[in-house]
């Protein structure tokens, strides 16, 4: 790769018989000199990935023998110049990545020949020409992330070669026209973090090449249409954070090849069809913050892909499928706020890849498992607001790589084990709201990454530790509502990140030490 300097010069204009310039990802700046438009025999221009600043120079318009053009990753400005429309042998037109700003000319519906048209990451607004439609060659559109708004063209529908096509973080409106569903060589269709709303057209279940169908982020409502389950080569499925509702289709248990599905942040409802979980290809699957109710699907994590699997937040009950027991390709697991039932010591297995499983807000009760410990990539372990009634393990200590650990509004019973010593990566610890009885052991002054440690509503007794002082990270602390009795350690008073102390509703004595002053927090 050559490194040029410097501008194109004006003299450019003498090479007259010039086929082919590329003088692509050079450093080339300054603007675009207007007597390129004197290389009337030019077929071939690229200047992409240099520094060229200004306006595109209408003279290009010229080049009529021109088929590429490419002047993609620049810092070029202003609008596309209607005289690009005059190219009528251009196949290739890439302006992506660059600050050009205005509407879309609607000359560019002249291209009959353009097979890949690249606009993306921009400054572009307005309408999108319906003239676009004309262009019947095309394999590629890409226009996302634009200021563009208004309607879909209909007339998109007549682009029957299409295979990607790309409009995503704009501000479109409108339906998604019911003439997409006849692109039948489509392959990705990318929509999402628009303003779209109505329904889905069942007509997309046409699309039989689809491998990509991205919707999410719009304000699409209404139901899943069924014939979405006919896209058995959908690789990604993404129809989170609308409004649709009702029951999600038992048709996409034909969906073999799924690898990424989200339908989080929607008002879905019914039973998750058991199908799901024999989507053995499945890795990605976020389910949350919807209304389902009934059984996790029996088969999850079957073919052993599933790594992300996110449920929390809806009305679910029952116990953990035994299949999820083995899944060792699991990497982060969220099922909290449900109604999941189940023995916690019994239903979970050892997971090597595991780096957040939250189980919080459920009705789990049983023995607080060793297992998690042998879990070496564990990270945050959340379990708070269930039924566990054991004591702690001793084995706790060996959960050093934990740096996180919820263990409240249990009924966890018995004293702190001094183990906790040990688990010096600890950022955040909630115990509060248990029966742990007895004293804090002094070994907790190990914790030297603790910013967030709350106790608090327990039967915790005697003396708070005086090396509670040492937390230099600490920033949040609760032991109130238990029963600690003597003094206020001096030493508690010298944290200096401290922005809450709560050590109300305990049996200390004493003065308050003069120490307090210099809380700064």
């Amino acid at each position: 790769m050559n490194t040029l300097f410097e501008t194109i010069p004006p003299q450019i204009s003498y090479m007259s018989k010039l086929e082919h310039l590329d003088l692509s990802f050079n450093q080339f700046s300054g603007k675009i000199p207007p007597q390129i438009g004197s290389l009337s025999k030019l077929k071939y221009l690229d200047l992409s990935c240099n520094q060229f600043s200004g306006k595109i120079p209408q003279e290009i318009g010229k080049l009529t023998n021109l088929e590429v053009l490419h002047l993609a990753y620049n810092n070029l400005n202003s609008s596309i110049p209607e005289e690009i429309g005059r190219l009528n042998f251009l196949t290739e037109l890439l302006l992506h990545r660059n600050h050009i700003d205005g509407s879309i000319p609607s000359s560019l519906g002249n291209l009959t020949n353009l097979v890949n048209l690249l606009l993306s990451d921009n400054e572009l607004s307005g309408f999108v020409p319906s003239e676009m439609g004309n262009l019947s060659n095309l394999d590629l559109l890409f226009i996302h992330r634009n200021c563009l708004i208004g309607p879909i063209p209909p007339t998109f529908g007549n682009l029957k070669k299409l295979i990607s096509l790309s409009m995503f973080a704009n501000s479109f409106s409108g339906p998604i026209p019911l003439e997409i569903g006849n692109l039948n060589s489509l392959m990705q269709l990318s929509l999402l973090q628009n303003n779209l709303s109505g329904s889905i057209p069942p007509s997309l279940g046409d699309l039989a090449n689809l491998t990509l169908l991205h919707l999410n982020n719009n304000n699409l409502s209404g139901s899943i249409p069924t014939e979405i389950g006919k896209l058995t080569s959908l690789i990604s499925l993404q129809l989170n954070e609308n409004q649709l509702h009702g029951y999600l289709p038992t048709s996409f248990a034909n969906l073999s090849n799924l690898v990424n599905l989200t339908l989080h942040d929607n008002q879905l409802t019914g039973p998750i069809p058991q199908g799901i979980g024999n989507l053995l290809n499945l890795a990605f699957l976020r389910v949350d913050t919807n209304q389902f109710i009934g059984n996790l699907p029996q088969n999850i994590c079957h073919g052993l892909s599933l790594r992300y699997f996110v449920a929390s937040n809806n009305h679910l009950d029952g116990r953990i499928p035994k299949s999820f027991k083995n899944c060792t390709s699991i990497v982060r697991v969220f099922l909290g706020g449900n109604q999941l039932i189940g023995d916690i010591s019994k239903d979970f297995g050892v997971y090597p890849n595991l780096t957040i499983i939250d189980l919080s807000h459920n009705q789990f009760y049983g023995q607080i498992s060793s297992n998690w410990g042998q879990c070496p990539q564990l990270r945050i372990l959340r379990m708070g607001n269930n039924n566990i009634a054991s004591r702690i393990p001793h084995e706790i200590g060996n959960w050093n790589q934990l740096g996180e650990l919820d263990l409240s509004s249990n009924h966890i019973v018995g004293t702190i084990p001094k183990e906790f010593g040990k688990l010096i990566s600890l950022i955040i610890l909630r115990m509060n709201g248990n029966k742990l009885s007895g004293a804090i052991p002094f070994e907790f002054g190990s914790l030297k990454k603790l910013e967030y440690l709350d106790l608090s509503s327990n039967r915790l007794s005697k003396s708070i530790p005086s090396n509670f002082g040492d937390f230099e990270k600490l920033i949040d602390l609760n032991l109130s509502h238990n029963n600690f009795s003597q003094g206020i350690p001096t030493h508690l008073l010298k944290l200096s990140h401290a922005s809450k102390l709560d050590i109300s509703y305990n049996s200390l004595n004493g003065e308050i030490p003069s120490e307090i002053s210099q809380m700064r927090a």
